[in-house]
């Protein structure tokens, strides 16, 4: 993977339901991802079985769930679901963004 991501450089994946992403950089421990969400779309709850993740907004904001806690997030705000954790998100505005952080890298991800 080349050391330096150009957002600009780098098209969206369609992941239907108003939510895209892209990949910013990975490892095989690491691993960025911008995930964009239309207004009200859903991040539906749900659980990893070997992935820890940090959910940092970049833009607009969320109600977020980590482990039956409710929190409504802005733009500097993150979240942490350790392995296990069931988690989710609902976009309150329109072009919210997450920068999702994955350890290890999603492998599921890179196909």
């Amino acid at each position: 993977m080349n050391p330096f991501f150009i957002a600009d450089e780098q098209p969206w994946e369609e992941l239907g339901d108003g939510i895209k992403r892209k990949i910013v950089a990975y490892t095989d421990d690491l691993m960025a991802v911008h995930v964009c969400f239309d207004k009200g779309a859903i991040g539906t709850a749900h659980t990893h079985e070997i992935h820890d993740q940090i959910g940092y907004v970049v833009n607009g904001s969320f109600a977020a769930e980590v482990d039956g806690q409710k929190q409504i997030l802005k733009k500097g705000d993150a979240f942490i679901a350790r392995k296990h954790l069931l988690h989710g998100a609902v976009a309150l505005e329109q072009d919210s963004v997450l920068l999702d952080i994955f350890n290890p890298a999603r492998e599921d991800f890179l196909k």
